[in-house]
């Protein structure tokens, strides 16, 4: 099931990657969840098609995809201020995809333990991104997570008794 899941966000991350980089050229600033709906269903048929023999079913991706495209206002205000010296227009692309899946499944979807929500997002920043984009998500994700109402200080403990 992890190792579906896992498979699961990285066919929603090319999915959104592969729209966000097409629809670059066209108008950013007419941002109409109608039009997304209809351009990005074919790019997550063809990318579900592709891994179908390998997960179990599209639910997931789905609500990864629409997830972070519904709530695409609200993550960017929250990935802002916790990235400050980053204003969201200079964050990579991947980097900026992968945040968004991060913290729409750290405070929106919440299944999953934030830990796990993080780590998540690092390993994908680690096979995506660029030779520092694991630490940036990291450091993003965390000061988000210690941010928010769901932050239990005893992770943090757990973290540091390991060491």
């Amino acid at each position: 099931m992890a190792s579906n899941r896992h498979l699961s966000r990285i066919i929603a991350f090319q999915t959104m990657y592969e729209w966000e980089f097409l629809t670059i050229k066209i108008s950013k600033h007419e941002f109409d969840i109608k039009k997304v709906r209809q351009t990005i269903e074919p790019i997550i048929i063809r990318n579900y098609q592709e891994f179908s023999s390998s997960v179990e079913n599209r639910d997931f991706i789905d609500q990864l995809v629409w997830g972070v495209f519904d709530n695409k206002e609200k993550i960017d205000s929250i990935i802002s201020p916790a990235a400050p010296e980053w204003p969201i227009a200079q964050i990579a692309l991947v980097d900026l995809i992968i945040l968004r899946m991060g913290i729409y499944e750290l405070l929106f979807a919440q299944e999953v333990p934030p830990k796990v929500a993080i780590n998540e997002a690092v390993e994908l920043a680690k096979s995506f991104g660029g030779q520092s984009s694991s630490r940036f998500v990291n450091g993003v994700l965390g000061t988000v997570y210690r941010a928010s109402d769901i932050y239990n200080p005893d992770d943090d403990k757990k973290v540091e008794g390991k060491k």
